[in-house]
């Protein structure tokens, strides 16, 4: 017998909560890496159009640094979103699980799917964000998108002085591993629960979730929703966003 009190799938409302507060040391000095500017535009605003572009997102929460949230909020209006998504611009924490928890802490009642997505990942395509969602969707409580590794991966014992050499201990089984990616999709009271009661080991929202047995799902990832964290990846994203302008009139 069916549950009639839950909402249909039309009714499920998705929101996304963009942590943005970090300061992006490895870019170098200068403005947070969210605000560093790609194609003459800054990286929060592609990310922000990036989850706006799909039907599904209704509203994105932008976590600010502590002291930016007015800046950002200048931001975001200063650029052309799309109309049919609300946005919010709330102060963040210290760390990424905070500015995360207060992403949450600011969403109205009434959304049962949450994404979270990195800023740096600002060229993700909508065809992965709608995968998540819809993976959630159908029933998940979390999902990642993922892509298999290029290359073979080592573990090794890590030098205790910088630079030394350090041995190597075990090859991990590549076709098991997956480099996993942004936007993050889960059931937002099991993210809740899990921002609540998980405090260690915490490398992503995912792992999170795997902390409370809760299962975690991969769907495909893109080879464009990398992370821009070094000034080399902001020369590879330059080239992808030239590539769409030439494909696409992006």
């Amino acid at each position: 017998m069916s549950d009639d009190s839950r909402p249909s799938r039309a009714e499920v409302r998705t929101a996304v909560v963009i942590p943005a507060a970090g300061r992006g040391v490895r870019l170098g000095p200068g403005a947070p890496k969210a605000l560093r500017a790609l194609n003459g535009t800054p990286m929060l605003i592609h990310a922000v159009r990036a989850m706006a572009a799909s039907r599904a997102v209704s509203l994105v929460v932008v976590v600010a640094p502590p002291d930016g949230a007015a800046e950002v909020k200048s931001l975001l209006d200063a650029h052309a979103l799309p109309e049919r998504t609300d946005f919010l611009v709330v102060p963040g924490g210290k760390e990424r699980q905070d500015s995360v928890k207060l992403g949450l802490d600011a969403l109205p009642p009434d959304y049962d799917i949450v994404l979270v997505h990195d800023a740096a990942r600002p060229l993700v395509p909508v065809d992965t964000v709608d995968a998540v969602i819809e993976a959630v969707r159908e029933g998940a409580t979390a999902v990642v998108p993922a892509l298999p590794l290029a290359d073979t991966v080592k573990e090794v014992e890590p030098a205790t002085v910088p630079g030394d050499p350090e041995p190597v201990v075990a090859t991990p089984e590549r076709a098991r591993l997956r480099a996993v990616q942004t936007p993050q999709g889960f059931d937002r009271a099991t993210l809740i629960r899990a921002h609540e009661t998980v405090t260690d080991n915490v490398t992503d929202d995912a792992s999170m979730i795997e902390q409370l047995g809760a299962t975690v799902v991969v769907v495909p990832g893109h080879e464009e929703a990398f992370k821009v964290t070094r000034p080399l990846d902001l020369v590879l994203a330059e080239a992808v966003l030239a590539r769409r302008r030439l494909n696409d009139g992006f």
